[in-house]
């Protein structure tokens, strides 16, 4: 088998595991779903009310998106890292021709497609119920894409170093929540003190709502171009974090 025919088999397999647990499929179109009809339809935007949400509806499009970005693949694949090694399945995929970032790409591409129908479905919900003022630009696509690459590296980094599934479970929470609502996504630059502004930086998830907002609410974007600077750092990101992930993941435990 090449290369590619061992990821597509393995994107199989991994796809049909998640359509097999029905809770998961529930509450991962569900729980970013109900955020934007808290947040978006209940709560609302109060543009120069000053505060929290204080933007147009169009300017937290890429804070939703952020959502299943971020969660989705980070604690799938953390979990789904977890459970092989718990179940020694590592050592026994270590008898076959598949290899370890093999294995790590087939789980990405599960994760593109179920976060690609996330994205939909979270677009026409915000559409319908927020009336936000957004362009439908097919770039978001990639950004899409290599944000959910990234973050899958990520989850394999913590399910290849947390002690149980348990364990990645807590990391991932303790390290989503915050990169959620300090990366430019929900709470604006200027609501946080001028000290803590650069570290805004450092976040891989400030580069892809930066992206997607410059390419989907016009009145912050510099120009046609200006998601390609965001969109190269968070490629850079991904290529690095992805190929981590993958060679942490153990051959046997």
């Amino acid at each position: 088998m090449s290369a590619v025919s061992r990821v597509s088999a393995e994107f199989v397999a991994a796809w049909r595991s998640f359509t097999r647990r029905r809770t998961a499929v529930f509450f991962t179109f569900f729980f970013p779903a109900l955020l934007v009809l808290i947040f978006g339809a209940l709560v609302q935007t109060q543009p120069t009310g000053g505060g929290l949400f204080a933007e147009p509806a169009g300017y937290y499009v890429p804070g939703y998106l952020a959502v299943v970005v971020l969660f989705t693949p980070l604690s799938r694949v953390g979990s789904e890292v977890a459970r092989h090694r718990e179940g020694n399945r590592f050592e026994k995929l270590a008898t076959t021709p598949l290899r370890r970032w093999e294995w790590l790409a087939g789980q990405m591409l599960v994760n593109v497609v179920i976060i690609g129908i996330a994205a939909l479905l979270l677009l026409g919900i915000i559409l319908l119920t927020t009336g936000a003022d957004i362009v439908l630009s097919p770039i978001i696509i990639p950004f899409l894409a290599v944000g959910v690459a990234l973050f899958c590296g990520l989850g394999a980094i913590l399910g290849s170093t947390a002690g149980s599934q348990d364990g990645v479970i807590a990391a991932s929470n303790g390290i989503a929540l915050p990169l959620l609502f300090l990366s430019e996504t929900f709470i604006t630059p200027d609501l946080l003190p001028a000290w803590f502004r650069p570290v805004m930086d450092i976040s891989p998830l400030t580069y892809f709502a930066r992206g997607v907002r410059a390419v989907t609410y016009a009145p912050v974007s510099g120009g046609s171009t200006a998601w390609i600077e965001s969109f190269v750092i968070l490629s850079v990101l991904a290529v690095v974090i992805f190929a981590v992930g993958a060679v942490l993941i153990p051959t046997t435990d």
